[in-house]
């Protein structure tokens, strides 16, 4: 355990989870200390199990997870979700509106986050099992789908300036996508893109959708560097305005791991506290 995060006060620290298919991690920190450690733990999953195997071994084997918290955060990276604005939705029509847009799977729940920067509600699935498990060790958690904190996130940044943002978060296989104009939401999607190559051609049709101006527009790149650094050199060539998000600028946290390794999705969770 990190040297400067105390369990015997451990209701006052947040613990987030992650749980994705190429692996699980969990974070705990303080968010009403600035200068609180902020710890950050990754494990690997075997891909011959199933999510809930996966999960059922992760939570027997975590020392940390038998402390009371004073928040608990689950984020589920997902490619399940859908976004709703809010005025077209109603919790009775969840399955309803969720199955329009994605194909039925058994032994699924639907859960729902209210995006209220965004006037917007996103969809998304969770396996039944899981969400057992998680609920029997976690009786108050809530739960996320991994576009909603970056959405919240992007939401902010994007009314800064005039001109209209497309974000993209990178992973090795895939990324989220998030565009908008001064606040406007226009357009939230996910895309499996394991090669550099299918990044490009995602940003770049996308891009070419929404009619961004390449002189005036911008791109923000959030991720590792080894997953932006091949397909920089390349969108400049089409985009003028490329920048990369600096984590160590936006979030000061101390502790023993550095901010640039913890999943962007756990650092933007940071702003819903």
């Amino acid at each position: 355990m990190a040297e400067h995060i105390d369990l015997n006060h451990s209701e006052q620290y947040t613990l987030s989870i992650r749980l994705s298919t190429d692996g699980f991690s969990f974070s705990i920190y303080n968010p009403f200390d600035e200068g609180s450690c902020f710890y950050h733990k990754a494990f690997s999953v075997n891909p011959q199990r199933s999510l809930s195997a996966n999960i059922k071994t992760f939570l027997a084997e975590q020392t940390e997870f038998g402390h009371i918290y004073r928040q608990t955060n689950i984020v589920i990276d997902t490619e399940r979700f859908t976004a709703v604005p809010l005025d077209l939705y109603e919790d009775e029509q969840t399955e309803r509106i969720f199955y329009q847009n994605l194909p039925k799977q058994s032994n699924e729940l639907i859960l729902c986050n209210v995006l209220g920067k965004n006037n917007m509600a996103i969809l998304f699935s969770i396996d039944k099992l899981s969400h057992q498990l998680l609920t029997d060790q976690f009786p108050q958690a809530r739960f996320y789908a991994s576009a909603s904190p970056l959405a919240e996130y992007f939401y902010s940044k994007s009314k800064i300036g005039n001109n209209k943002k497309l974000f993209a978060n990178l992973h090795d296989s895939h990324m989220e996508i998030i565009a908008f104009q001064r606040g406007k939401l226009l357009f939230l999607n996910t895309f499996n893109c394991p090669q550099p190559a299918d990044k490009i051609y995602y940003l770049l049709k996308v891009w070419e959708q929404l009619a961004y101006s390449q002189e005036h527009d911008e791109l923000q790149l959030a991720g590792s560097k080894t997953i932006y650094q091949p397909i920089l050199e390349t969108l400049k060539n089409y985009i003028r305005q490329v920048f990369i998000i600096n984590p160590q600028a936006e979030y000061h946290l101390s502790g023993n791991t550095p901010i640039e390794e913890v999943p962007f999705d756990i650092q933007t969770l940071l702003t819903c506290e």
